[in-house]
């Protein structure tokens, strides 16, 4: 009856989840209590929630902070299992009152053994294989003592069978008592057992395959992290190494800008020392002559004193005779030094810090407002500006001077000049009309589109004294003899409008509205080069040395900046630089060069001039 009883008591000291000697007993709010570690464990199971759900009947504890510590403890349970260690085991199987203390436990016969009883039992031949655990091993927790289950009923009894309908295990006389009548499934114990190990196996193989799965995908975010890391690492190192070449190369580009500054500077500080050196030798020229002079106490007397008099006078005139200081001359020259100015980028560039430059342009308001349409350079070196509305043609010259106005009661689309010097008019019907230096009309007829056919069109001319109009609707290009009639052939712009035509050694420069882009076609109209500047529209011309001048006008800000191409369209340098010119009502721009090299860029209202 003892042997039971503490039977019992062992029982009610193992924790239902790790089946060992309770260990820092905490109790839920369901009065069902389990180790400490073990509950830290159920509660990491459900991530970052407070609530912890009892094994046994599954209702919810919370648990402050997820700190288990701060659940209350079972002190009794505590209290009883420190007696239960600190009491000695007793030989279960000597038959005196007097028994001696226990110091080994035999798992198979369920007994506690002293020295003698051990002895004895080791040397009988049927208990050889017996699993014997020695009871310094059990007290310090190292090993843990198979429990023989005896039915609460019937003491006596060894609960040897489980109902899997109940789910708890009985003896023989509660099987037969209650189980079987009822018809519950019923197996022996170690047959359940040997199940529920195998169960527990499996669940311990797939649980193992799954820590595996979830373990490769630990270690493939790892590697993919090790990878992002050495992204990192390596885009820190190029950053780096960037950082010192652009601050080996903004020094570089630092002096080298200094330089050119010192460079178009000097030259002007020479012309004015130069200057400045010539003025103050006559000073002191004159100063010299005037003091030698003036400056005598005594009238000459004698013949070489007068002869030396009258020479120092003489020369005294003629230093008089100098011209008083011109201003213009300095003025000049200090202007080629004063309109040189830095200009620090703003945008992707930055790293090149900016640009020295000296573009000065004259504002020149148009005599018409809103009126230009077409700019093209006159044979003898000026600037036509050809006007739509009212009409006619204005001249300017390079330094911006208003010349004159011819074809007053023309409206005008574009204007060339043959070899002849002929004038090349494109009226507001597309209709081309020939004209001398003298403006008499030739009598010849152009079959070009209408207005209504062909659109909105434009005029180029080229070498061989062939003329172009391109029209915006039509999409397309006709190429015209001097001799007028019909175009001679035609030239499709398949996927682009031509919105602005030059002509251009064997090649057509088109200008397509609205797209940014640049064209450079044969006279086939095939596509040789292009080139598009995202946000900024491109207005085209040739320069005077034969290259491809492109002006890009960014209209949100109204800054234009003009660049030299090769007939390659690749970039050769910049000429101006983010020139703000003033909005215009009417979104028309053009680009010209005068013979002497100024740059003209006409808005229409207003023409630029640069130098």
């Amino acid at each position: 009856m003892a042997d039971a009883l503490k039977n019992v008591i062992a029982q009610s000291l193992e924790c239902p989840v790790c089946l060992n000697t309770f260990n820092d007993p905490k109790i839920l709010s369901c009065s069902h209590t389990y180790c400490k570690a073990c509950l830290d464990n159920l509660l990491k199971c459900h991530g970052s929630h407070e609530m912890l759900r009892c094994p046994v009947c599954r209702a919810e504890t919370q648990v402050p902070n997820q700190e288990v510590s701060r659940l209350p403890a079972s002190l009794a349970l505590k209290s009883l299992i420190e007696d239960m260690k600190d009491h000695y085991q007793f030989c279960t199987n000597c038959k005196s009152e007097d028994k001696p203390q226990a110091v080994v436990y035999c798992q198979d016969c369920g007994k506690y053994l002293c020295s003698t009883c051990h002895n004895k039992h080791s040397q009988w031949p049927d208990f050889i294989g017996h699993e014997v655990l020695a009871m310094s091993e059990i007290v310090s927790g190292k090993v843990s003592v198979r429990i023989y289950r005896k039915c609460k009923k019937h003491p006596k009894e060894d609960e040897e069978w489980f109902c899997s309908d109940c789910r708890r295990f009985a003896c023989f006389k509660c099987v037969v008592m209650e189980h079987t009548n009822e018809g519950h499934r019923v197996i022996e114990t170690a047959v359940y057992e040997s199940s529920h190990i195998k169960s527990i196996e499996d669940l311990k193989s797939k649980a193992d395959k799954k820590r595996s799965c979830f373990q490769k995908y630990v270690d493939f975010i790892d590697e993919q992290k090790e990878r992002v890391n050495n992204v990192q690492k390596q885009c820190t190192d190029d950053i780096n190494k960037a950082y010192k070449e652009s601050v080996q190369q903004l020094r570089e580009r630092k002096d080298i800008l200094i330089g050119e500054v010192k460079g178009r500077t000097e030259g002007v500080e020479k012309e004015l020392d130069k200057m400045k050196k010539s003025v103050v030798e006559h000073i002191t020229h004159l100063t010299t002559i005037a003091d030698v002079v003036t400056n005598r106490t005594k009238i000459p007397s004698d013949m070489d004193a007068l002869a030396a008099h009258d020479t120092l006078c003489q020369d005294l005139q003629e230093a008089l005779k100098q011209e008083d200081p011109n201003y213009k001359q300095p003025r000049q020259s200090s202007r080629k030094g004063k309109c040189v100015s830095f200009k620090r980028n703003v945008g992707m560039d930055v790293l090149a810090l900016g640009r020295i430059v000296n573009a000065v342009a004259k504002n020149i308001a148009l005599p018409t407002k809103n009126n230009m349409i077409a700019l093209v350079s006159t044979p003898d070196g000026r600037m036509a500006v050809a006007g739509c509305n009212p009409g006619g043609v204005e001249i300017f010259s390079a330094d911006g001077h208003h010349k004159k106005k011819i074809f007053k009661d023309i409206k005008i689309r574009g204007v060339g000049f043959l070899s002849d010097d002929r004038y090349v008019l494109l009226d507001r019907s597309n209709n081309i009309t020939l004209y001398t230096q003298g403006y008499t009309k030739f009598n010849v007829m152009f079959e070009t589109l209408s207005d209504n056919e062909g659109g909105i069109a434009s005029l180029t001319v080229d070498s061989n004294d062939q003329i172009y109009v391109s029209y915006w609707n039509a999409r397309k290009i006709q190429v015209f003899s001097p001799a007028g009639g019909k175009a001679i052939r035609e030239i499709s712009c398949n996927g682009y409008l031509p919105w602005q035509i030059t002509s251009y050694n064997t090649y057509i420069i088109v200008a397509s509205g609205n797209t940014n882009t640049i064209r450079l076609i044969d006279k086939q109209g095939v596509v040789k080069y292009k080139l598009t500047k995202s946000g900024d529209d491109l207005y085209p011309a040739v320069s005077q040395g034969n290259t491809i001048m492109i002006a890009a006008l960014k209209r949100d800000v109204d800054l234009v900046s003009i660049d030299e191409y090769t007939n390659e369209l690749k970039h050769i340098q910049n000429l101006v630089t983010d020139y703000k010119i003033e909005k215009p009502e009417i979104k028309w721009y053009h680009l010209q060069q005068y013979r002497s090299g100024e740059i003209a860029f006409c808005t229409r209202d207003r023409l630029y001039i640069f130098h």
